[in-house]
């Protein structure tokens, strides 16, 4: 009929690249195989060109469901989820281009987690899954690992550090550690901390970096500890003022938008407070905060579990990317 517009192939895409058809397939299967710049003009061209590999023509090759799992989690204080948003969409755009479709559920628990992957993986109705929210304790990975379900980690094994699981994980000490290098240049001294109690391996590494940046100064009164919410979050803020703080480092945006807040009723300057998760709030409000490169960590991650599927080494089965820190003027709070 005049004017249908065929659907791209591996063969046109490969005929306007001027490349292989072999090089177009292993630019989206086996990405490690071809040239770093090869591979990008073909994930470019693929991208523009809208192409997508014949989900049923795969499966019945492979024997796969070409479905990776992934769990949803309630959402929060609306504040810091945004991050995870950011990631999961990422998660899914690289997925698709590798012909995966992400399948999303929900669970009551984490053993009803581990229950609900295990099913579904032996009913055939997923390859992978996609694990976040490691905490310390965590038995899902060693339970999976047992159940022989492929299984990828966003987040580190806290409690258990020798495991064969791969996993990916994001520096958050880094970046705070450069969040107090920058209040000391602005000469502070009496930099305070406001995190999570102690325990939650994610806060911790984050304190942990707020600490190495904190070298040969006074600690005393400077580490307030409180659950992640604006409410408590300003009643621990009063804790560091009463201390002598005079600068913030906080381990999430929800407790940096609570000091600032705090700091701007009090009248006081609040350019000073620095978050982490780069959110969307901490843009709009002018909050300096920590950034994650969660676009790289969700390639990274599906990249690990589809090597994974096709057999194939693992570069790295321990990934860990730094974090970055984004300075902004405070133009939301300004007494």
């Amino acid at each position: 009929m005049a004017g249908t517009v065929s659907k791209p192939t591996l063969v046109s895409l490969a005929r306007q690249l001027g490349v292989s058809r072999q090089t177009v397939s292993n630019a989206l299967n086996t990405p490690e195989v071809v040239k770093p710049e090869t591979r990008e003009r073909v994930l470019a061209a693929v991208r523009e060109s809208g192409y997508r590999p014949s989900a049923m023509g795969r499966a019945l090759r492979t024997r796969r469901s070409m479905n990776l799992a992934y769990r949803l989690y309630p959402a929060t204080d609306g504040v810091n989820g945004a991050v995870m948003d950011r990631f999961l969409h990422n998660l899914v755009a690289q997925a698709q281009l590798r012909g995966y479709r992400v399948t999303l559920f929900d669970s009551a628990s984490y053993d009803q987690e581990v229950e609900d992957l295990v099913e579904q993986h032996r009913a055939g109705l997923i390859d992978a899954c996609v694990l976040t929210d490691s905490h310390v304790g965590d038995p899902r990975p060693r339970r999976l690992l047992e159940a022989k379900l492929p299984t990828v980690v966003f987040g580190r094994p806290w409690s258990d550090p020798g495991s064969p699981q791969p996993w990916l994980d994001i520096d958050g000490s880094v970046g705070c550690e450069a969040a107090v290098a920058h209040l000391r240049a602005r000469g502070h001294t009496r930099i305070g901390f406001l995190g999570w109690p102690e325990g939650s391996g994610v806060g911790d590494d984050r304190c942990a970096g707020w600490r190495r940046g904190m070298a040969g100064l006074d600690l005393h009164g400077l580490r307030a500890a409180t659950e992640d919410n604006v409410q408590q979050g300003a009643e621990a803020t009063d804790q560091l003022l009463a201390a002598g703080a005079t600068a913030i480092v906080c381990t999430s945006d929800s407790l940096a938008l609570a000091a600032v807040s705090r700091l701007f009723s009090d009248g006081r300057p609040t350019g000073d407070v620095i978050g982490f998760d780069d959110t969307p709030v901490a843009g709009a409000l002018g909050i300096s905060s920590v950034a994650q490169p969660v676009e790289q960590a969700a390639a990274t991650l599906v990249a690990m579990t589809v090597a994974q599927l096709h057999g194939r080494p693992l570069p790295d089965r321990q990934v860990l990317l730094p974090s970055r820190l984004v300075i902004r003027d405070p133009v939301g709070f300004t007494p």
